[in-house]
């Protein structure tokens, strides 16, 4: 056993190629094919973005900067990426990690606000990997940072870079749109935190651009609904959008906060299907560019991982 600490960033996964779509589809779905009209749409929308996610590509950014500033300290640190829905599964990882085990292992999600269906599966995935692996070391979990004082403070860099670009006169009608990602409501009964914590981050980020005064209004929606049936958390973009043109809103800045880096999510849900559809709202409407590697954010992971320790 060598003596570093391993730190696994575990994310979703995408494919990364639109010849890979079908096998990711069936892999969300345990293993049922997804149907043609599913294939089809996901496809369009990885073709529109240019034919593959940049998660991975950005991920290993992360990880490569992470790994940099906490070798920085006398500790030695080696970070790995797992996916829960592509390669590199969390599994892969794991089995690489076992053939020179660390010391202890830290899991962090990088989807700061916790939930069953999301950070918690990712965790019960890793405790499979590691009892099918043999890796029998100390394992700390991050649950959730979604108020870390890095990332809030990375988010408003974003939203005050993006400000900037607007025109003096124009800055003080913008409207902040926060967003994170949609879950079927049935996870309400089940007590789930996650929309508490996704409200907390919004608070927090307001909080700290102190923009309580009139001179910005802001609201929350949710995007990125799945194609599962059943009611999804709402209110949903296209709902609040509407409520905002019939204010008369010209300017919308979209920040969603519950996303870490471009992925099609962003690149097609936000830059294409909602700035088109505020289009036709007569809606201006942009987002904040994404955390990905900013120094700043890179800032809240170091963090995190050194509190958990």
């Amino acid at each position: 056993m060598s003596n570093h600490t391993a730190v696994l960033l575990m994310a979703h996964g995408a494919p990364e190629s639109v010849e890979h779509i079908p096998a990711y589809l069936q892999h969300i779905m345990k293993g049922r094919p997804p149907s043609d009209e599913i294939i089809a749409q996901v496809k369009e929308r990885y073709q529109l973005v240019g034919g593959k996610s940049p998660l991975l590509e950005i991920t290993t950014k992360q990880a490569l900067s992470l790994e940099k500033r906490l070798n920085q300290s006398t500790e030695v640190f080696k970070v790995f990426i797992g996916m829960r829905h592509w390669h590199p599964f969390i599994d892969e990882t794991v089995q690489q990690m076992a053939s020179d085990p660390p010391e202890r292992l830290l899991a962090l999600s990088l989807a700061p606000q916790y939930s069953t269906l999301s950070v918690a599966a990712y965790i019960e995935t890793l405790n499979k990997a590691l009892s099918s692996a043999h890796l029998n070391v100390p394992v700390q979990t991050v649950k959730s940072w979604y108020k870390q004082p890095d990332l809030i403070e990375a988010f408003c860099e974003k939203i005050k870079d993006a400000l900037n670009h607007y025109e003096e006169d124009i800055r003080k009608e913008v409207h902040l749109l926060f967003t994170a990602h949609s879950l079927p409501e049935s996870v309400l009964e089940q007590g789930d935190p996650y929309p508490q914590e996704v409200e907390g981050t919004v608070k927090a980020i307001l909080k700290n651009l102190d923009i309580h005064s009139k001179e910005y209004s802001s609201s929350f929606a949710y995007q990125s609904q799945g194609f599962r049936g059943g009611k999804w958390l709402g209110p949903e973009v296209e709902k609040i959008l509407d409520q905002l043109a019939s204010k008369e809103t010209k300017h919308v800045l979209l920040v969603p906060i519950g996303f870490v880096c471009d992925h099609v999510e962003i690149l097609y849900d936000v830059d294409i299907l909602f700035k088109d559809y505020a289009k036709t709202l007569g809606i201006t409407l942009r987002r904040t560019a994404s955390l990905n590697d900013s120094p700043r954010f890179i800032d809240a992971l170091v963090k995190t991982i050194h509190a958990h320790l």
